[in-house]
Parts: structure tokens; sequence; C-alpha cells
């Protein structure tokens, strides 16, 4: 696990009105081998030892970041005021109704029962979108047989002109058995919600066609429709194979 060095700064030697000595801390030093009460001591003559002042920080760091991260996890409200418990499950995916590129409504539960590798993102892309989708199609075929039983998934983040006839297009230029799929803007605004997907329209008065920013990950979701793991931009065709794998068993 990667650690936070913290610097000490300096702490005046003044007695406070409470008559509590605070001493001056000077490049504290670790000891290696020193008992868990003494880690750290001063390197200036007449310093007083700063007993578990690093267990503290580090407390401190493991309580900011619970906060942080808490709320991208599901937690269950125990019987007493305030008690909180976090199930460690990520709050990725859940219900959507869109429209694949055939002209199929579909749903979430649709895809009940397989791997899904979803991908969030639009046609008039100019290249991130492409190349995330070769990424999936190059690393499904090196997988083989084991490929099969994940179903890519591309969902529109503009539905203004991504309709069923563009995406019909679209899709099969990269995977004969990847799905598009569109709605209407409310449908779609509401599935990438789900997914924690971000994305907003860009006009340029230079440009003949605008632009659309959005977030560039692909999701793996399990049988269930669970959350299984996410894969960032920059992912290399046979490290999404070989980790696609491992998830699989």
């Amino acid at each position: 696990m990667q650690q936070r060095c913290f610097i000490l700064s300096e702490i005046s030697g003044r007695l406070n009105p409470g008559g509590v000595a605070r001493c001056p801390v000077r490049h504290a030093v670790p000891l290696r081998g020193a008992p868990a009460a003494a880690k750290y001591v001063s390197m200036k003559k007449g310093d007083v030892l700063i007993l578990g002042f690093a267990g503290l920080a580090l407390a401190v760091v493991a309580v900011v970041a619970f906060v942080s991260l808490a709320p991208m996890f599901s937690s269950d409200y125990g019987g007493r005021s305030g008690q909180v418990t976090t199930t460690g499950t990520a709050l990725v995916g859940g219900p959507f109704t869109l429209t694949d590129h055939t002209g199929t409504q579909v749903t979430e539960k649709d895809f009940h029962g397989t791997y899904t590798l979803i991908y969030f993102g639009y046609t008039y892309c100019p290249d991130v979108c492409p190349g995330e989708l070769q990424l999936v199609a190059a690393a499904l075929d090196e997988m083989g047989a084991k490929g099969e039983q994940i179903q890519p998934v591309f969902i529109t983040v503009d539905p203004e002109r991504d309709t069923v006839e563009q995406m019909a297009l679209y899709v099969p230029q990269f995977h004969d058995r990847l799905i598009g799929l569109t709605g209407s803007p409310e449908e779609v605004a509401a599935a990438a919600k789900a997914y924690r997907v971000y994305y907003a329209k860009v006009d340029d008065p230079e440009a003949t066609e605008y632009l659309m920013d959005h977030s560039s990950i692909l999701y793996l979701m399990g049988p269930d429709g669970g959350y299984v793991g996410h894969f960032t931009y920059g992912t290399k065709p046979d490290e999404l194979a070989a980790k696609l794998s491992q998830h699989l068993g």
C-alpha cells in the first residue's frame, strides 16, 4: 500500500496558558526496531518524544479517506441512531430502459445471466470512443471462446444524433456482437447516472459539429447485474484480455 510522508513543522516552545509545553520538533526521524510507543524522536537535544504521533496522523488520513470514499459504496443503517454498516459494494449500475440498434427496447434485466462490458460514448466522437471500442473488440477476440462469455455494450451519451439508424451503421464496424443502445435524453441521462458517467455537450463556434465531453471508463458487470470491475482509458488489449479472463475465473 502506498504510504504518505508527513513533514513536521516547528512548534513554538513557549508554554501555553494551560501550562502544557509545546516543544519544538525538528525533522522527526523513525527508528527501525524501536518500540511502538517511541517510534519518533527529535534530533535536537532536549526535545520531547512525540508519542504515537505517526499513528495519530495515519488515523486522521484513514478517517478522511473513509469519509471521501464512503458515498461510492452502499451502506445499511443499523438499529441504533447513526450506526452505519458499509458493505463495500460499489454503487455502479442500476435500472435502465433503452433501445438497441435494431429498434428493440431493452432493460438491464435483458443482460442478466451474462457478463457485460459497458462503454459510454457517442458515434461522432473523433478518437477516444473508436479507440476504446477497438480495444474491446481486440481483447474479446484475443480471449477466444472465453470472450464469448462477455457481451460488449455501447451506450450513447448523444441521443440527439445517435438515433437507432445511426447506431445500426456504427456498431457493426467494431465487433459483430457489439450492441448499441440509445434512447430519449431522459432515458440516456438515467442510464448515465446509474453508472456514474459524466457527459456534457460542448459547442465550438469553429466546428461544424458539436462535441461531447464524457468520462471514458469500461465497466464489467456480472451475470447478476452487479459491478465487477472497471478499466480506465489507456488500458492495452492484452492487459484487458488478461484481467477479464481473471474475473471470469
